[in-house]
């Protein structure tokens, strides 16, 4: 097991603090290695907030997660930053490549502030191995005005996988995509969950996505409803 989130609750005051709207509700996940999950529902149940709960970017008012036996509710700002940037790639439905930079200068902004230059030249050889596994190798001098929508996201799927991350968290990924780029990089995402044996939790509305996945949770009410185990 790589992730156990345990009786968590997330909710939110109102202006005058006399009222609580829950978003998550003494909610249990477990995640294995190398599993796949797509957690769907309709806008506003909460699978964003889940998300950032379990990224770690958000906190919650109750409850435990814990990553590969670390209980992060240990760990200070400075020391979640680290775990973050060690251990989760990020692939959001906007890409968020920079426009004035190349699509391989894009791929390696994580690595900007790593001053020992194997680290550099093993992620520049990294970055080019996965960016020719996408189909991406003739563009890597691009920048993001120059290519597609669907481009854009496989290059943002290679920057989240640059770290070499445990688990890889999509929220909406292929939300901005037409119907064939969509499903292009959901099964990019589920052969890379599968060659790269690194957990996959995918947010999404798209059930063609989803079914991609080999769990499937409905979120309701709160709570995570399994409703698929392939």
């Amino acid at each position: 097991m790589i992730v156990e989130l345990k009786k968590i609750t997330k909710y939110y005051k109102n202006s005058e603090g006399s009222e609580k709207r829950i978003i998550l509700d003494d909610l249990s996940l477990s995640i294995e290695n190398g599993e796949s999950i797509a957690v769907v529902g309709p806008s506003g149940s909460g699978k964003s907030t889940l998300l950032n709960v379990l990224s770690s970017l958000d906190t919650c008012n109750s409850g435990s997660i814990t990553f590969n036996g670390q209980n992060l509710s240990e760990l200070n700002g400075k020391e979640l930053a680290i775990f973050r940037n060690q251990n989760l790639g990020f692939v959001f439905q906007s890409h968020h490549l920079l426009p004035q930079l190349s699509l391989i200068e894009n791929v390696l902004l994580p690595f900007i502030p790593v001053k020992d230059r194997r680290l550099k030249k093993e992620a520049e050889k990294r970055a080019l191995e996965l960016l020719s596994y996408v189909g991406l190798s003739n563009q890597i001098h691009q920048r993001p005005g120059q290519m597609s929508g669907g481009e854009c996201q496989r290059a943002a799927v290679v920057r989240a996988l640059i770290h070499q991350p445990n688990l890889i968290l999509a929220d909406e990924p292929t939300g901005s995509l037409d119907k064939k780029s969509a499903e292009q990089l959901g099964d990019l995402l589920v052969n890379i969950n599968k060659k790269q044996a690194v957990s996959l939790v995918v947010v999404t509305h798209s059930m063609d996505l989803a079914k991609k996945m080999k769990k499937i949770y409905q979120l309701e009410d709160g709570k995570l409803v399994l409703i698929n185990n392939a």
